[in-house]
């Protein structure tokens, strides 16, 4: 008969697989990047500044560790989250480490360089709003997150765009952007770039795995099959 102590070692052993592959900055970020959407292995090398062997080598890594799965289409593979607990995980903790680490809130307050862009809009308030047509909910993520999966009512700009696309937003109404969540800096640009226009802007810090994990509704876009 298995002792106590043989069981133990084995599942805490097996629990240790996620540790070592959580103990990477890199495969962190990868994980925060693929919760807004599947990613193939050059937009994720894209989206967190690594080159392209080492992207591919950290989702390897989180593949065996089953935190990832990965999905052939046509001649390329597209990455995705395993399942919304990971996602779910993921924000537990970082919230954690919110609260036991100091240093991220001084990181965070160091890097808010425009303070009055990163007020705090609560959540279901900001869908009403939406909902009555006072604000403009602006998405300012890259096309294809927005379309695996946005805020009700949202519409989407890309950051990278906004400039040549402010002919596209109402000037007489407030404009609410988000982008990945609380430590993403585009909805921070945007924001910036609405006010210098005239326009009245402000940032929700809360991003399409936050507002989910609230049980609140996402909307998506069905790809085209091309």
């Amino acid at each position: 008969m298995i002792s106590s102590r043989t069981l133990k070692n084995a599942v805490y052993a097996e629990i240790g697989r996620l540790g070592k592959a959580l103990a990477s900055p890199a495969r962190l970020e990868i994980l925060d990047l693929l919760s807004q959407g599947p990613k193939t292995v050059e937009a994720v090398a894209e989206g967190t500044g690594l080159a392209f062997a080492n992207a591919s080598q950290h989702l390897k890594v989180l593949r065996l560790a089953r935190m990832i799965d990965a999905e052939k289409h046509g001649t390329y593979v597209e990455y995705r989250l395993a399942s919304p607990d990971v996602s779910d995980f993921l924000l537990a903790f970082r919230k954690l480490a919110e609260a036991r680490l100091t240093e991220i809130e001084r990181l965070a307050r160091d890097f808010q360089v425009n303070p009055t862009a990163m007020e705090r809009l609560e959540p279901r308030s900001l869908l009403k709003r939406v909902k009555d047509g006072d604000v403009v909910l602006l998405d300012v993520r890259p096309a294809e997150e927005y379309q695996a999966g946005h805020l009700p009512g949202a519409i989407s700009i890309p950051v990278a765009e906004l400039r040549k696309r402010l002919k596209e937003l109402p000037a007489d109404r407030e404009i609410v952007a988000y982008c990945r969540g609380p430590y993403c800096l585009m909805a921070v640009e945007a924001v910036t770039t609405l006010r210098k226009k005239g326009f009245v802007a402000s940032r929700s810090e809360i991003g399409v795995p936050e507002w989910r994990t609230l049980g609140l509704p996402v909307e998506t876009v069905e790809r085209s099959s091309s």
